[in-house]
């Protein structure tokens, strides 16, 4: 029986501020899907994203935090990271990904994400200070738990 090898990247989504909103885009499991295939499809034509399709799943976003877990197999995980890499909007917003942590196991992964997860959260309730809500901190907690829940 052969074992089907996955990749894991924990990717940071930057967006582009300075367009006048704070916040323009909520990013999605659906948001992030599509950019990422259109970037293949434009990168590495039709068969670059037959390829990788069947392996290719979101299975994380925090829009809060901006942080997202992506499954891609091991095959193709270097093309998928190249087209994400090459991503430079999302619409008509300026966004670009920054790669945290590349592994290949869904706990080094969800252990990485945490991580990173907990920081940012302490930076973003430092920075909003008193407009901090208890919305805000249920959603974190939601997403934390779904981060610890995550399985293959």
């Amino acid at each position: 029986m052969v074992h089907f090898k996955n990749r894991y990247m924990v990717m940071e989504v930057f967006i582009d501020a300075s367009r006048g909103e704070a916040d323009p885009v909520i990013l999605t499991q659906f948001n992030i899907t599509k950019v990422i295939r259109d970037s293949i499809q434009l990168n590495f034509g039709e068969c670059g994203l037959a390829a990788s399709l069947g392996s290719l799943q979101v299975k994380y976003v925090n829009p809060v935090t901006k942080l997202c877990v992506i499954r891609v197999s091991r095959e193709d995980h270097q093309k998928v990271w190249a087209a994400i890499t090459m991503v430079r909007s999302n619409g008509k917003i300026p966004v670009s990904f920054n790669l945290l942590d590349v592994s290949g196991s869904i706990r080094a992964c969800k252990k990485a994400a945490l991580e990173c997860e907990e920081a940012k959260f302490e930076q973003y309730k430092l920075a909003a200070g008193d407009r901090m809500t208890q919305e805000i901190i249920e959603s974190m907690q939601s997403c934390f738990a779904k981060l610890k829940g995550l399985d293959s």
